[in-house]
């Protein structure tokens, strides 16, 4: 690799061989769809918790990626992953039973850009298979930043709607799939967005910088 600015550049690009992406019902009622691998009726997954249900959705997306590239959990060196909870248990409890070395990564509503791009420099460092991946629900979510579902708080019309799904994706040195050829980590800054309900106002600055 070789390091310009803020971006590093991949001599021999690592390739996304397999990826998944499972939602809760609202998210399947929405444009996208069709992009989803799987589309969850009942968000609780079966669960006593929401945060065990966010768990099992990612669960559920880590399998479909590996079973996607063809791999089985023992031919995976790191697992990257990180979701919206505290000490990332999310993440914690999905991975428990997958025996995978694992690091675990916090980066808010960027924890899949982070992951696939701390899990592409492994893969270049020479990791041969990585797995990346990230979760969130609606309903930890709430309980997480802002009140509890059952306190029965007011929404304000401007509150944001923190998606119910998982998201992952197995990087590998070789194969055939997505090319990752460069990666970019941006730097931390304070733009004073101080409501709590009003995500999207806190993210627009980024989607602007990202834009062409």
């Amino acid at each position: 690799m070789h390091i310009k600015g803020k971006t590093v550049f991949f001599d021999v690009p690592p390739i996304i061989t397999g990826h998944a992406g499972v939602v809760g019902k609202k998210e399947g009622e929405g444009p996208l769809a069709e992009e989803f691998d799987a589309i969850f009726e009942d968000t609780t997954m079966g669960q006593q918790s929401y945060e065990l249900a966010e768990s099992a959705m990612l669960h559920d997306a880590i399998i479909r990626a590996l079973s996607a590239a063809k791999k089985s959990p023992s031919e995976v060196d790191f697992v990257l992953s990180g979701d919206l909870l505290d000490q990332c248990m999310g993440s914690a409890f999905a991975l428990k039973d997958l025996e995978i070395p694992s690091i675990g990564l916090y980066g808010a509503c960027s924890t899949m850009a982070l992951s696939l791009s701390t899990g592409s420099m492994l893969v270049d460092g020479g990791a041969k298979c990585v797995v990346a991946g990230t979760s969130s629900h609606f309903c930890s979510s709430e309980r997480q930043f802002r009140f509890p579902l059952e306190y029965g708080g007011q929404r304000p019309p401007s509150a944001q709607w923190t998606v119910t799904g998982a998201g992952s994706a197995v990087i590998e040195q070789t194969g055939e799939g997505i090319k990752v050829k460069a990666v970019q980590i941006g730097t931390i800054t304070d733009l004073g967005i101080t409501d709590a309900n009003n995500m999207g106002a806190a993210m627009a600055p980024v989607d602007a910088i990202l834009r062409p």
